[in-house]
């Protein structure tokens, strides 16, 4: 094992961690997640079997990450932020489909947000805190609020910048 694993993780045998990582108390990580080196998994996060997770990612404390999120390297998610993957949720219903989210490389979320499942935020993207992000967020972009709505742009760094400066 190349990597720190606090004594209260549950960590499936089938899962993949990367050198580096560490995983802290109360996580449970199914078989079958994949998760690049350097990451840091914190208290009370739950990560499901489909899931991937790229390098040098933050999970803070209490983040459901669910089938069909894709996390690229260097994202930040904020605590008690949730990803929905399910659009239409009922318990046990055969219709159920599994829709990818993906948040791109950089991309940081905020405390409290929600992302529905089926978008993509885009790289260095940053996602307020308790924002309800329902549709594809634009590389670089900010967005705040309830449904989120675009109100700037920042650099790789997170320093805001205007649109031109980014072209």
């Amino acid at each position: 094992m190349n990597y720190f694993k606090h004594p209260t993780a549950l960590i499936g045998e089938q899962a993949v961690i990367g050198a580096g990582s560490r995983v802290w108390a109360f996580v449970n990580i199914m078989d079958g997640a994949q998760i690049g080196s350097g990451c840091n998994i914190c208290d009370h996060c739950y990560i499901e079997g489909k899931v991937e997770i790229g390098r040098n990612v933050t999970i803070k404390n209490n983040v459901p990450v669910y089938d069909g999120v894709v996390l690229e390297d260097n994202v930040f998610v904020g605590p008690n932020a949730t990803f929905v993957n399910d659009r239409y949720p009922r318990s046990r219903c055969a219709q159920w489909k599994l829709e990818r989210t993906v948040v791109g490389k950089g991309a940081s979320i905020g405390a409290n947000a929600t992302i529905m499942c089926g978008v993509t935020i885009g790289e260095y993207a940053v996602i307020g805190a308790g924002c309800v992000v329902l549709k594809d967020v634009p590389a670089h972009t900010v967005v705040v609020g309830n449904p989120a709505r675009a109100v700037g742009f920042v650099d790789q760094n997170g320093r805001p910048v205007s649109a031109e400066e980014l072209a």
